[in-house]
């Protein structure tokens, strides 16, 4: 085949996949933006010789049909024999209405807990089945946006050439930019200007508001003469020694070895003698010894974070299920606004603080200090992540626990910082969790009951119904509402012929060989991680030896463990 014919059967790949996750279709406008998200450069028009994006798809007729709807052109995809099943899935998703909405809810035996309730554990859900991007990939959009606005057209190439990868939004489960920006709502600002829809961060909008007020009442005011001072005297004359006679020194004698010089300046007319002590490199008759790396007061050393509180039995909570090992053993994320922000800001202030290299050589950890345990963070790809030390593998690696995630991972010492007291008051946002009622058919999971697991909780948000929490890890049933039936994950490993639903919750195996939240996170009813106070520095080792002889216990209404 030459080469504009490759092109053209790649381009009928991709157009396909992009027409058929859109259930009600695609204008030609939009399937040029969305062509442009997904790739990150224009449709080949020119390359394989057509005018118009329209022109290009009437060349297509097995792969697009063009309908009209309402005078709209609107382009749909005809599904092949290897793409039928994925055109069904789409086909029977809701279409969320207010309507459906209502009715969902009605359907759960207990509302959802709202962020207004009086129960202070209760979380906000968003609606079920919206697609959530990822904390990392929503923080790297609006560090993207910190600087300036920029337009949606640009963000592709402007997302590829700071963080050297494509923005694939569809892999998080969203059919077109429309819906990320949607998700985005609360930090993201969309307005129309004549290049285009132009994208501004909310914070980085108030910001300027701000500034211009400033502006405003700075240039209406009227500013009064500034008077001299002592202080600005002091420095006129300090200023005027540059140009003043020559400065002359001499020594004086104040034992064998040191002697401190004297300044004579000369000042106009009057002469004044200045006593400043001059400190030389190295003394003779004195040894220098290698100085040893101090550790700054204000990193946490012998404290550990705080698990998050308890859920109430029977409540039902968005979740997003952030890692898995196995159906017994995976870690999520309670889907809430405000826990929701309280992480990315913590993400990006970190990365503020330890970017600068000064900061960051003052916070690096003498080799003492790497021991598992150790309440650290890492960085990964420009990030800064919480991390608790578990163990030392050699000279140059440790593996760490990730606390807000739930992952283990190999990374460099070198790689690694002191955390800071104050980054210390957020609990640790990853809940280990296990799939309640269920076991495998045999002695462990098979590798394919993991693997459909896994593809079950990609990139979308849940239901998840709180069961019970045994020896720490919550057991919970996991519900995907986004089709037109909902979709228990116990009852699909059954009817797989993976799992066996037994009706009560067998410990998990897998969290007793090694559960990391248990070992390293401190639950959230002791009193010193309830609330985390910045110490007096010169008082901290009295009241961190204070603290620790305190306990309390923390109650929560209507709690049921």
């Amino acid at each position: 085949l030459s080469k504009q014919a490759q092109l053209m059967e790649v381009l009928k790949k991709e157009v396909r996949a992009m027409l058929i996750a859109a259930k009600a279709g695609l204008t030609p406008e939009q399937l040029e933006e969305q062509y442009m998200a997904m790739v990150c450069k224009p449709l080949p028009l020119h390359d394989l010789g057509f005018q118009s994006t329209l022109e290009l798809v009437t060349q297509m007729p097995e792969v697009v049909q063009i309908c009209f709807k309402n005078g709209t052109l609107i382009l749909k995809a005809i599904a092949d024999d290897s793409t039928k099943g994925i055109a069904q899935l789409v086909a029977n998703q809701k279409v969320k209405t207010r309507k459906a909405s209502k009715k969902t809810a009605t359907k759960a035996n207990a509302p959802f807990p709202t962020k207004n309730s009086n129960n202070p554990q209760s979380y906000q859900i968003l609606s079920a089945g919206t697609p959530v991007l990822p904390a990392t990939v929503k923080a790297e959009l609006q560090d993207l946006l910190s600087s300036s606005p920029l337009l949606l057209a640009d963000l592709g190439k402007a997302f590829l050439r700071r963080f050297g990868r494509a923005f694939q939004y569809r892999q998080y489960g969203f059919l077109s930019m429309f819906e990320v920006l949607r998700s985005m709502a609360d930090s993201v600002v969309v307005e129309q200007t004549k290049a285009g829809s132009l994208l501004v961060l909310r914070k980085y909008l108030a910001r300027t508001i701000e500034q211009e007020e400033v502006l405003q009442a700075a240039s209406s005011a009227e500013m009064p003469p500034l008077e001299p001072t002592c202080e600005t005297e002091s420095f006129h004359q300090a200023a005027h020694l540059v140009d003043s006679e020559p400065v002359q020194t001499q020594a004086v004698d104040l034992g064998d070895h040191l002697k401190q010089a004297t300044l004579v300046c000369s000042v106009h007319d009057e002469t004044s003698e200045c006593h400043l002590p001059l400190i030389p490199l190295q003394h003779q008759g004195f040894e220098q010894f290698p100085s040893t790396p101090e550790i700054p007061p204000d990193v946490v050393q012998d404290r550990r974070l705080c698990s998050l509180p308890p859920l109430k039995r029977r409540c039902l909570v968005g979740v997003i299920v952030e890692f898995v090992v196995s159906p017994s053993q995976f870690y999520i994320h309670i889907c809430s606004t405000e826990t929701s922000s309280k992480l990315q800001d913590l993400m990006f202030e970190m990365r503020h603080v330890y970017s600068h290299k000064v900061a960051s050589d003052k916070y690096i950890m003498p080799e003492s200090a790497v021991r598992p345990g150790q309440l650290c963070c890492v960085m990964v790809s420009t990030w800064w992540y919480r991390v608790i030390i578990h163990r030392v593998i050699n000279d140059q690696e440790v593996e760490v626990f990730y606390a807000d995630y739930g992952h283990l991972q190999i990374v460099q010492k070198s790689s690694l910082r002191f955390l800071k007291w104050r980054y210390l008051k957020l609990p640790a946002q990853a809940i280990p969790c296990s799939l309640a009622w269920v076991k495998p058919v045999e002695d462990t999971w098979s590798s394919a009951a993991i693997l459909l697991f896994k593809h079950l909780c990609r990139f979308k948000e849940f239901v998840g119904i709180v069961d019970e929490y045994v020896d720490g890890v919550l057991y919970l049933f996991l519900c995907d509402t986004s089709t037109k039936e909902d979709i228990y994950f116990h009852s699909v490993l059954r009817d797989m012929g993976y799992a066996d639903i037994c009706g009560k919750n067998i410990p998990s195996q897998e969290f007793k060989e090694l559960n990391p939240s248990a070992l390293y996170i401190q639950p959230s009813g002791k009193q010193e991680n309830a609330e985390v106070v910045e110490p007096d520095l010169c008082l901290q080792h009295k009241e961190s030896r204070g603290a620790d002889s305190e306990t309390a216990t923390l109650k929560l209404d209507g709690a049921e463990l």
